[in-house]
């Protein structure tokens, strides 16, 4: 579950807006057109300072060609996504335009950026109609480096997505849903409740396989699996495949690897988790990688939250299977995220190291890090798709996108040692918020890391409020990052807060040890790790005690309601997509199988773990003005579980507000009401936590 890089809750199925009004009774549930009703007080600050938010122009996947000549790469605009091509040779954009929103036409998407072995076209997905009978309907494209031109290959009904071409050259692989009706994802919104619950309007999500010439699609895994992530064989006659039985929002969890070749009828389950010992027991595993030589297998395996944000130690199986997984990185203090075969013996891997994201190789028979290869950027990495994806040419120069709290997210390729910036979309932008500082201290024996964001115009003779913002996850880490609109802490700096963002046990960038160390402990042990953090800032910095704020979305929204009831040390709280009850809570979503590796058994078996750390056990406690905004439509911390500590804080007399946003999931997609509840988050703050003299 995370938000805007911090994630946790898990996916039950979404209330309609009518069950949910009804329950709320006088919680507003804000339609987007209604925010001259919503009861914001428009600050100009507030209103210039998200007006700077919204200049920023995002660059969303970049990918390099096999030979490291060209840099494909898409960027957001009004009306949609836009398709560029980069020659590295001069680092300008000769295609300025490959395929892109029409004069006129509603905006379209872009994605899945793929390059063909040859380097002679570019595959992408993209939902611009050309021509399509079917608006909006995402179909799989060819640009053509002889013509220049691309034209559409497929003519679809379903979801697609994670273009990925054989290594021969002669088809393409992807993941489709046939007769889609939502995105695969826990994170996008749910279906209304309608039907035979859990029977009714399953999707699968298969692997597939288009052929270039004809765009014909076949289905190759099995109607009965739902696959996550896969990866061609060297010879291109078979794939690797995480996968589980349906619902796929709940099982990825419990997800097992499997081979099938391409004319099989049938997979074979070559690892499952559950059936192995030692370190991997029982946990999840992602990014299955097939070797150049064919023999093996690399992956990531370790305690995650959420499919799409990988963390763990890194292991290889044989492609045959039949015997445990070997780690090769055990006691490494970082976390995976991406890997990809360099040679048959060197692995590249992007990782989480503290709050920074290290690009290393890996010599697979010694487990040791190669030197000509290795970096560390104290910024957000990636190339689109998968977390901390890298998109790497034979050359082995790569392309991702980099950002960080003091530069706008650009486009960057080359040799890992000397990048370039080959994009310049946000030239002019400057921060509206102050400088950052990476902040490490001890807990418990645990060596603690964070990121601290002073007020902007810092004055040391000045007191200043201090606004915590915990992640999500909480398998998961704060790395720096240029904020667009939508909740989250940086923006509290340009108001002059100190903002701290804390890397508390139980995430990533510290190994496995740390990461499993929340283990049977939610709002414990990370919360004292938190308060600590604090404690230490207050030392040394000219924070104004009595102006702290605590807030988080996801885990960091549980976080947020479990902290206001075992401290009084906030004065106020906003928590965006909570957890209240997890006894309540189990039973609500319909992701309940992530819970079993952090809680140790099932609610049915253990109630008491559950209710310990549940916010509403404590809730006598709050005295915390506290704002709650959900997703009336969110899977993984469904709004009831808001409803109920909303509820709560109002029986007991203690100033509150709940808002729910209609048809969003756990991230919010509608562009006014990122808007709107990063407004709500900023003015509750200043006006809960009034600078004195007010």
């Amino acid at each position: 579950m995370t938000f805007a890089g911090s994630r946790m809750c898990l996916v039950p199925p979404a209330l309609s807006i009518c069950s949910i009004a009804l329950l709320l009774g006088s919680a507003p549930v804000l339609a987007a057109q209604d925010q001259k009703a919503s009861g914001i007080r428009h600050s100009p600050q507030i209103s210039a300072l998200i007006g700077d938010l919204e200049k920023t122009k995002l660059p969303k996947e970049t990918a390099i060609s096999p030979n490291g000549t060209l840099v494909a790469w898409t960027a957001n605009t009004d009306k949609g996504t836009q398709l560029h091509l980069t020659d590295l040779s001069r680092f300008q954009a000769e295609k300025d335009l490959l395929i892109g929103p029409k004069s006129g036409a509603p905006a379209c998407a872009i994605s899945s950026l793929a390059w063909s072995p040859d380097e002679q076209s570019l595959a992408f997905i993209s939902n611009c109609a050309m021509g399509s009978d079917k608006p909006g309907q995402d179909e799989v494209f060819l640009w053509s480096e002889q013509s220049g031109n691309s034209k559409q290959l497929t003519h679809l009904t379903g979801g697609i997505d994670a273009l990925a071409w054989s290594p021969d050259g002669k088809s393409l692989g992807l993941l489709y849903i046939e007769n889609a009706t939502r995105n695969a994802g826990a994170t996008a919104a749910m279906k209304p409740w309608a039907g035979v619950i859990g029977e009714d309007g399953i999707e699968i999500q298969r692997v597939a396989v288009v052929d270039p010439a004809s765009g014909v699609l076949t289905p190759i895994s099995p109607a009965s699996l739902h696959v996550y992530e896969f990866d061609w064989s060297p010879d291109s006659k078979r794939v690797v495949f995480v996968a589980a039985n349906p619902p796929g929002e709940n099982n990825w969890w419990i997800a097992q690897m499997y081979t099938q070749g391409l004319t099989q009828t049938a997979p074979k389950s070559i690892l499952n988790t559950a059936l192995v010992g030692g370190s991997l027991h029982n946990l999840q595993i992602a990014v299955p990688r097939w070797s150049p030589d064919g023999k093996q297998i690399a992956f990531i395996g370790g305690l995650m939250s959420d499919q799409g944000e990988t963390g763990g130690d890194i292991y290889l199986l044989r492609a045959e299977g039949g015997e445990e997984p070997k780690d090769i990185t055990p006691g490494r203090a970082a976390s995976a995220a991406y890997i990809g075969w360099v040679t048959s013996s060197i692995l590249g891997v992007a990782e989480h190291v503290g709050g920074s994201s290290h690009i290393t190789a890996l010599n697979t028979d010694t487990a040791k890090d190669i030197p000509q290869i290795d970096s560390t950027f104290p910024e957000t990495i990636g190339a689109g798709q998968l977390g901390m994806r890298i998109s790497i040419s034979h050359k082995r120069t790569i392309a991702i996108i980099r950002s960080s709290f003091d530069q706008a997210p650009e486009v960057w390729a080359g040799p890992v040692n000397n990048l370039k910036q080959i994009t310049h979309l946000n030239d002019g932008l400057k921060p509206a918020w102050g400088r950052t500082e990476d902040v490490e201290w001890t807990n418990d024996g645990f060596k603690v890391q964070g990121w601290l964001l002073y007020p902007v115009n810092y004055d040391p003779a000045k007191k200043y409020p201090l606004l915590v913002d915990v992640h999500g996850g909480p398998s998961s880490t704060v790395t720096p990052s240029w904020p667009g609109v939508g909740y989250g802490g940086v923006p509290f700096s340009g108001l002059g807060y100190f903002v701290f963002m804390p890397n508390p046990r139980g995430s990533f960038g510290q190994g496995e040890k740390f990461t499993q160390a929340n283990i049977q402990d939610f709002g414990y042990g990370d919360l004292r790790d938190i308060l600590s953090g604090m404690d230490s800032l207050e030392k040394r910095l000219p924070i104004d005690k009595n102006r702290e704020g605590l807030t988080g979305w996801s885990y960091g929204g549980f976080m947020t309601m479990f902290g206001v009831t075992q401290t009084n040390r906030f004065k106020a709280a906003v928590a965006g997509a909570g957890i209240s009850d997890w006894k309540s809570y189990y039973g609500e979503n319909s992701i309940d199988q992530w819970m079993v590796p952090f809680f140790g058994s099932t609610v049915y078996d253990d109630p008491a773990i559950y209710a310990k750390s549940s916010a509403i056990e404590f809730i006598k406690n709050v005295k915390t003005p506290t704002l709650i905004v959900v997703g009336d439509r969110d899977g993984e911390c469904p709004a009831p579980q808001s409803f109920e500590f909303w509820h709560a804080l109002r029986a007991r007399g203690v100033r509150t507000q709940l808002v729910v946003y209609p048809n969003e999931g756990h991230w919010f997609r509608d562009t006014i009401h990122r808007k709107d509840v990063l407004e709500r988050a900023l003015n509750w703050f200043e006006t809960e936590m009034p600078a004195q003299g007010n």
